[in-house]
């Protein structure tokens, strides 16, 4: 009886429901085995289809109806799984086994029900948290096509501190992606840009024809550049975007999102807020970032910049989220410019170390800190095909062009034709070379 209890135990892990068939109840034991070759089957499929069409699986995946639909059938199997287990203890009748192996075996049997249903269980708990994340970060807007073959997307980085006048973006830049092979462009704006230009048909652009603040100055304290732009249409203009919240967007961000189109001559279909302040709460949640600093970077311990706590030294560094924010924020000592360029670096890290293993085994701390700091208008019908891309993207050097003088860029006096004409140019595809 003792080896009998063994085959039967293995044959309920292997092939739940063939224990049943075998030697117990054989309805039951049926409508284990078609579930459990359904589920294997399907599994099959699902594998094919994204051997060949990975998109249209990662799709299904990312939206919340695939992932409340993966939920249920998890969380079905654990319960039919939990059910066959119990019934396969019954038919061993463990009074007939062996007195020593009858520990080991009940011991056995509740291990790998443990592991199986535990997994099915945390597989549904997983699908329902994530698609919680994504009702609460992602629209459900209509998809946009590229332009030009790519995908331009706007992300912005600020905070609302106590001695601003409403968020006031400090980090700006245009991600354009090749929407074929992935590869990345980060096109860095200077906060300090002035004459802003707005694109065709902006709303803001309409009361500053020549360029923002380029006439009659604009509405509102600390100079007209390019990151006043957020804090007028914010505060000042609201109702020059009447649809921008119901968009899922707010008329900063949109009057923003136009002067970026503006400066770049680029069309530019999505967005990313980033509040700052959350930030370090995400970089923490993903377990740090590992940046290769090239400078000494000072951390203050007072708004006056009086005393330093300690350096950032050259070489390879782990930060956590509070450091990363420091490094990519200080301004003390360093222009402008090369706190632009650590916060291209630290972009360019965090993409390259955000791996899909990393963000789920972390994900219910990822999921919480991005619920908090980041919005965004992509919808959830891009995501799998953003996701996608993005695997692409990290095979590929991200290509920069920022806008600094040392590329010929005056902020006070800015040749916009001569930037869209860098754009331009940066984002060329390279020439096949002929065999």
């Amino acid at each position: 009886m003792t080896t009998r209890a063994w085959w039967l135990v293995v044959l309920n892990f292997v092939l739940p429901g063939s224990a049943q068939v075998l030697a117990g109840n054989r309805r039951l034991g049926r409508f284990g085995l078609r579930a459990s070759l359904t589920l294997v089957t399907a599994a099959i499929i699902v594998g094919v289809i994204y051997l060949f069409w990975p998109e249209a699986v990662l799709t299904v995946f990312t939206n919340t109806i695939g992932l409340w639909a993966a939920a249920a059938v998890l969380a079905f199997y654990a319960l039919t799984w939990l059910v066959l287990t119990v019934n396969t203890l019954g038919l061993i009748n463990l009074r007939r086994a062996a007195p020593g192996a009858r520990p080991i075996i009940a011991a056995f049997s509740a291990a790998l029900m443990v592991v199986v249903c535990g997994t099915a269980g945390y597989g549904a708990f997983f699908a329902t948290s994530a698609s919680g994340f994504l009702s609460s970060v992602f629209v459900a807007g209509p998809s946009e096509p590229p332009v030009d073959g790519r995908y331009n997307i706007l992300l912005l980085g600020g905070d609302a501190g106590a001695d601003r006048d409403g968020l006031r973006p400090d980090s700006m830049s245009v991600v354009s992606i090749d929407a074929t092979t992935g590869q990345a462009t980060t096109i860095s704006m200077p906060r300090n840009l002035e004459d802003v230009p707005f694109s065709a048909g902006s709303s803001l652009g309409a009361l500053y024809p020549e360029g923002y603040g380029s006439i009659d100055g604009c509405d509102v304290s600390g100079g007209c550049m390019l990151n006043a732009i957020f804090t007028e249409a914010e505060l000042k203009r609201p109702e020059y975007y009447p649809n921008a919240v119901a968009e899922g967007s707010s008329p900063g961000v949109q009057a923003t999102l136009e002067a970026a189109q503006g400066i770049t001559g680029l069309t530019i279909q999505y967005f990313v807020l980033i509040d700052m302040q959350g930030f370090s709460e995400l970089i923490d949640a993903l377990g740090g970032v590992d940046i290769d600093v090239q400078n000494r970077v000072p951390v203050h311990t007072d708004e006056y910049f009086n005393k330093v706590l300690f350096w950032f030294e050259p070489g390879m560094q782990h930060m956590d989220g509070y450091h990363a924010l420091w490094f990519a924020r200080s301004r003390h000592g360093t222009s402008d410019y090369d706190r632009m360029q650590r916060q291209t670096q630290m972009q360019e890290a965090l993409l390259a170390q955000a791996s899909p293993a990393n963000v789920l085994t972390k994900f219910q701390g990822v999921a919480a800190a991005s619920s908090r700091v980041v919005k965004t208008d992509v919808p959830q019908g891009m995501l799998g095909y953003f996701v996608n891309l993005a695997s692409k993207t990290k095979e590929l050097p991200v290509i920069s062009v920022p806008l600094i003088p040392e590329n010929g860029v005056d902020p006070e006096d800015p040749d916009y034709s001569a930037i869209q004409a860098m754009i331009a140019a940066a984002l060329e595809p390279a020439p096949t070379p002929t065999p």
